[in-house]
């Protein structure tokens, strides 16, 4: 079991940062007159996708060293000139006086997400089992973006009105360098989709989500399944997925041989 430290801590986060970056930045090459923007900031990736874009946020503030008063400033400036809130994702890694200098700040907590890895360079643990029969997963063919976007946020709709700031989001995850899209098929027809990346040989786990008629059928463990094998092809040591604490996907997950490795917090200023 590959044990978490500071600097495993920080490839994770350095990880879902520069596939956040990417994102944005394949958004902004689909939209140019959109106003996506990507700034680095207090050793972390801040990105702007629209007011409401589960993109528009900063990660790995803090992870690469102290953060400034001055640093917060410019952080907060690239959000408020853009009419949005103030919003990070921390690592509990950072130092305290982080924490200290925004709550002086008037930050709030906004909600938690746990952090699970599994180390992909053991050879004790078992295969994934096959997937179940009639289902087929497979990575996006050409012309097959806006289906896998349609898809995905439909398989969200529960939680997430399916808006076009989301579908903006979503369509950058088809479009990055190291990373894959994935679309599951019941009996032929469109079931989920999911996405992978990878930097620093750390595979990152993104936007799996499953169609409502076809859900409880195995379709999100084939899909992680295919993109297990997909990081292992490219010599990842270490596989990452974030979840909301004690979820469905979080279960899910575990049955891989993921563990929780910490709990993040997103702390938002208005």
């Amino acid at each position: 079991m590959q044990l978490m430290d500071f600097e495993l801590a920080r490839r994770v986060e350095m990880a879902e940062a520069v596939a956040m970056r990417s994102a944005a930045e394949a958004a902004q090459r689909r939209q140019p007159g959109a106003g996506i923007a990507v700034a680095e900031i207090a050793g972390g990736t801040a990105v702007f996708a629209g007011k409401d874009s589960p993109i528009t946020q900063a990660i790995g503030v803090g992870i690469n060293g102290p953060v400034s008063d001055s640093d917060l400033d410019q952080l907060e400036e690239f959000f408020r000139s853009r009419g949005a809130a103030v919003a990070l994702e921390l690592c509990p890694l950072v130092a305290i006086t982080l924490y200290q200098a925004l709550a002086n700040r008037g930050y709030t907590l906004a909600e938690v997400s746990n952090v699970l890895v599994r180390d992909l360079t053991e050879t004790a643990l078992s295969p994934p089992e096959p997937a179940a029969s009639g289902i087929v997963v497979r990575p996006i063919a050409p012309g097959e973006a806006d289906l896998w976007t349609r898809t995905v946020a439909e398989g969200f709709a529960e939680f997430q009105p399916v808006t076009e700031t989301l579908l903006d989001a979503l369509s950058g995850m088809t479009d990055r360098p190291n990373a894959a899209s994935f679309l599951a098929f019941v009996d032929a027809e469109v079931a989920g989709g999911a996405a992978v990346a990878e930097h620093e040989r750390v595979g990152g786990l993104f936007g799996a989500s499953t169609l409502p008629q076809f859900r409880r059928r195995g379709v999100q463990s084939a899909l992680l399944a295919a993109r297990l094998a997909w990081m292992r092809e490219r010599d990842c040591d270490v596989a990452v997925s974030i979840t909301q604490p004690a979820s469905g996907s979080q279960r899910n997950i575990e049955r891989f041989g993921f563990r929780v490795a910490y709990t993040r917090t997103k702390l938002v200023r208005a």
